[in-house]
């Protein structure tokens, strides 16, 4: 295992800037949010730590890219930021990401209200849930692992149309796996910065996508029409678990992060860090390092410590406020829906520690 190192005065640097205006700017913040800030180059903080690396597959490694720090990010001629008349992210469900009606709308629900508290001080809207054939996209059968996979660059296209007037952006969720163009075996997401759109898919999030007991496996014995989406009626859904919601949460929000204008971490251990495979991405923290916290703070203007207390309610919160679902639907569908947060307890811990910092 290597482990990623920069000294205390590279990450100051990349934090405050060295630029006059920046780091007056940063002076203006309050006191305790600095002192939190400011443990990214303290060498005694426990509650930032280093990057590792675990494998020459590991992203860093195989991915070489240069780094962007908080004056990078805030001077980048191509940044897109929410503006009075754009302060919404879109949700937009392609298919359905339960077993029964319930449990995909309580699912939506728990990933809106995420990210209402990650990009705190934004409306988060969902829009109504389409099937796969409304989006008019290519579609195929994977020939290594013989599960539906949708075209993800013709969703990007479908999405764009989509997007009201009032949106920063939107984006598409989707329990089924998605490729972007013939010669690629998947990929987990795809977004278009210019246009503010992306489409993420947490299919391969299941505890069996990769074992051999695997319930997606799509017989092809012969050649699916490219126009007859009825293959996707009763595609397999994932059960719903604490780890799959927790993967969901953090696949949405890094990606969302792209579209603010973050580029992959590689500062400390931190959400916007690139991922190659499943095990780097679990590994990968819930939680943005200080300088990473710095830029989206500047894109949206929150305040720090009501956006972690957002994100610890909303971990504390055992179900999500469904409007119009009954009693009587729930009855039907025969199922209870705690919030599964058992894989956040943890990362709650966290954030109690970095409010204590900030309010000391």
């Amino acid at each position: 295992m290597q482990t990623v190192q920069h000294s205390e005065q590279t990450l100051k640097t990349a934090l405050i800037s060295k630029n006059p205006m920046l780091v007056s700017q940063y002076e203006q913040l309050d006191a305790g949010e600095r002192r939190l800030l400011n443990k990214a180059f303290k060498p005694d903080s426990d509650l930032f730590g280093p990057i590792t690396l675990h494998s020459e597959s590991d992203w860093i490694i195989s991915h070489p890219e240069p780094p962007q720090d908080f004056e990078q990010f805030f001077s980048d001629p191509s940044r897109k930021a929410p503006s009075p008349e754009k302060r919404s992210i879109y949700i937009q469900c392609i298919g359905s990401l339960g077993n029964t009606r319930i449990i995909s709308e309580e699912y939506i629900k728990w990933l809106k209200g995420y990210c209402e508290a990650f990009f705190y001080g934004l409306t988060v809207k969902l829009l109504e849930p389409v099937p796969v054939s409304v989006t008019r996209c290519s579609f195929r059968i994977n020939d290594n692992t013989q599960n539906l996979q949708i075209h993800a660059g013709h969703i990007l296209r479908f999405l764009k149309k989509k997007k009201p007037r009032d949106a920063f952006c939107i984006v598409g969720i989707t329990m089924i796996d998605l490729y972007p163009r013939d010669s690629w075996n998947f990929v987990f997401g795809q977004a278009s910065l210019t246009d503010g759109v992306g489409i993420f898919s947490f299919a391969r999030y299941g505890s069996d996508f990769y074992s051999s007991r695997y319930e997606g496996k799509v017989n092809k014995l012969q050649k699916v029409s490219s126009s007859d989406y009825s293959v996707f009626d009763n595609y397999y859904i994932p059960e719903v678990t604490s780890v799959l919601l927790l993967r969901s949460c953090k696949t949405l929000t890094h990606e969302i992060g792209h579209i603010f204008g973050l580029r992959h971490c590689q500062w400390l251990a931190c959400l916007m860090q690139g991922s190659n495979h499943l095990e780097e991405a679990d590994r990968r923290p819930l939680n943005l390092c200080p300088i990473c916290l710095r830029k989206l703070r500047c894109a949206v203007g929150f305040n720090i410590i009501e956006r972690y207390q957002a994100l610890v309610k909303w971990i504390d919160d055992e179900s999500a406020d469904i409007p119009g679902v009954s009693t009587e639907h729930s009855r039907e569908d025969n199922v209870n829906l705690p919030k599964p947060v058992e894989a956040f307890k943890e990362w709650k811990e966290w954030i109690i520690r970095c409010l204590a910092v900030v309010q000391k």
